[in-house]
């Protein structure tokens, strides 16, 4: 156990991970996941609200099993190593208007940090904008962090309160074993399914949940995560986590390129648009959003998994942030940003600011 933990902690082990979940985001597209997504948290949250009902954006809706995996696999982690600790309590409302932020500016630039590294890597040249946002948003949330921004202190708390989000996550998984999707039908029993566009592909059911569990274990040994490389890299010069990123995009790029998959441009990427300010504005946003949060939406999950509260009312704030986004206009399509995204981007970008500015601790 001590060796597995020394080396996890390691550089070997972080790039490990990252190579791992390089490598099977671009097979997971290979087998049938959406182009340039293989893997995105954002984008499968929305799936899963769009499956449960709570948006009606007929080609965003399968509860997809990677993200059933990633809290199950860090889930059985945090109890293999003993680090399962049920805590909460820190700004719980603040943290779910966050993730609802998170997502929106994430659906404005059509991924989470993850996928926006994955379109890099299978050479959509919108990505660009979307990571040089995402990196000035969390740089943003560092200069907040340096002033004094804390959410508060998190309480250890009762076991059932760190077993919700793993629990919730097992009965979506029993809602896809009892109502599977039946051929040429938008629904089965209360589960709505794609019959086109991205929520229609989508990988085996098996392959997904395998490769999500594989991950979330993977992810919460290495305590893998997007925003935190990008924060340490610009707060503390340190370059551990970042070395993760690039072994996940580096890895990713050359699967692309030996499958087939690496298609550079800017025009005509799957499932991107070219509004390029935007692009850059909504990650802006979602990087913000997730450094004063404390974790990107993959590290949330993780964390969930091994009993975090805060955390799971971070995500189940994406979730709604999601129904929210299609049901009102906010998110992006291929062809362009949606009627009332950037109204939603200006207001999401200053309730973040206010949080940023009112939420720090002064010195004595």
């Amino acid at each position: 156990m001590d060796a597995i933990k020394r080396f996890f902690a390691s550089r070997w082990g972080i790039v490990s991970v990252g190579v791992f979940i390089g490598l099977f985001a671009a097979l997971l597209q290979k087998w049938g996941n959406p182009g340039n997504m293989g893997i995105c948290v954002a984008c499968f949250e929305r799936d899963i609200a769009g499956a449960v009902g709570l948006h009606r954006a007929d080609v965003v809706q399968y509860l997809r099993p990677e993200i059933i995996g990633f809290v199950l696999g860090a889930l059985l982690a945090a109890y293999t190593f003993k680090e399962f600790h049920p805590r909460a309590g820190s700004a719980p409302i603040v943290r779910f208007f966050l993730g609802a932020f998170a997502m929106i500016g994430a659906l404005v630039f059509l991924g989470c940090p993850w996928r926006a590294l994955l379109r890099l890597a299978g050479g959509d040249g919108n990505a660009i904008l979307g990571i040089a946002g995402l990196i000035f948003g969390i740089w943003i949330g560092t200069r907040f962090l340096k002033a004094g921004y804390n959410l508060g202190r998190t309480t250890r708390t009762y076991a059932s309160v760190g077993w919700l989000m793993p629990l919730l996550m097992a009965g979506f998984l029993a809602l896809l074993l009892v109502f599977p999707q039946v051929s040429g039908e938008p629904k089965s029993g209360i589960l709505f399914y794609s019959l086109k566009g991205p929520g229609s592909m989508h990988a085996p059911l098996a392959v997904s949940l395998i490769v999500g569990l594989a991950i979330g274990f993977l992810a919460q040994r290495s305590r893998f995560c997007t925003m935190g490389a990008f924060r340490d890299l610009l707060l503390f010069r340190q370059a551990h986590l970042f070395s993760g990123l690039l072994a996940l995009t580096l890895t990713a790029f050359l699967v692309n390129l030996a499958l087939g998959q690496f298609r550079p441009g800017f025009a005509g990427q799957p499932v991107s648009h070219t509004m390029h300010f935007w692009n850059f504005a909504g990650m802006v946003l979602a990087g913000l959003a997730f450094a004063l949060a404390g974790g990107c939406p993959g590290r949330q999950l993780f964390l969930a998994g091994e009993g975090d509260g805060d955390a799971a009312v971070f995500v189940m704030g994406m979730i709604v942030g999601a129904g929210f986004s299609h049901n009102f206009g906010l998110a992006s399509s291929p062809n362009g940003v949606g009627p009332h995204g950037i109204a939603a981007v200006i207001i999401g970008l200053l309730a973040c600011l206010f949080i940023g500015f009112t939420m720090r601790k002064k010195a004595a």
